[in-house]
């Protein structure tokens, strides 16, 4: 959901001339921005390298809930996948500004009790240690999808209104993460870690 409402602000703001779309499985959409690249396995995208090189940033929206996984399999996916997968941009892309989406409450001590959120933490850490020209880890908190999104779970359609009028500091658009991404691949951010706040400003 994240990715698809992030590729919508990609589509409706001038400033993004090309998109990549990296996916594992098709999605359909016709537009003149866009190209897609199928990766089965992220594990082996050193096997796509050329169509990988020549771009200014990559916003990273892949990710999966922790419910039902051990931390050995939540391990392989979001910290080993994600930073193999930087490790490939950082080689061919040395100007390349790289966005991860993360979550609230991530632990950067990579130490507490809470299984996801250490591992998350540890992901943001060793992102921060590598050679981009710029990176940034996003907090979000509830996402308010674009009207035209596809792939939206039902409590966010069951519960938007009530978090958006309701617990305005704990929530945001999808327009304004995307646009956040944008911006701060044109001009630095002060932060590397950004809290919901931090992306409504970034967004401006």
């Amino acid at each position: 959901m994240v990715g698809e409402g992030v590729l919508m602000e990609c589509l409706q703001n001038n400033r993004v001339s090309e998109i990549l779309l990296v996916n594992r499985k098709h999605y359909e959409i016709n537009n003149p921005k866009v190209t897609e690249l199928l990766v089965s396995d992220f594990m082996k995208a050193e096997e796509y390298a050329a169509a990988l090189k020549g771009y200014d940033a990559c916003f990273y929206c892949a990710g999966i809930s922790s419910i039902g996984l051990n931390e050995a399999d939540y391990t392989r996916i979001t910290y080993n996948t994600t930073i193999h997968f930087a490790e490939i941009l950082a080689s061919l892309n040395p100007q390349l500004v790289f966005h991860y989406v993360t979550g609230g409450h991530t632990d950067s001590s990579e130490n507490g009790k809470v299984m996801w959120a250490r591992i998350k933490g540890r992901t943001e850490n060793k992102l921060m240690t590598m050679s981009f020209k710029g990176q940034y880890n996003y907090r979000p908190g509830f996402m308010k999808p674009f009207k035209e999104q596809k792939n939206v779970k039902s409590i966010f359609k069951i519960f938007g209104f009530i978090f958006e009028n309701l617990l305005p500091k704990q929530s945001l658009t999808l327009e304004q993460v995307g646009r956040a991404m944008i911006n701060n691949t044109l001009t630095s951010y002060s932060k590397q870690i950004l809290e919901i706040a931090d992306i409504k400003q970034a967004a401006l």
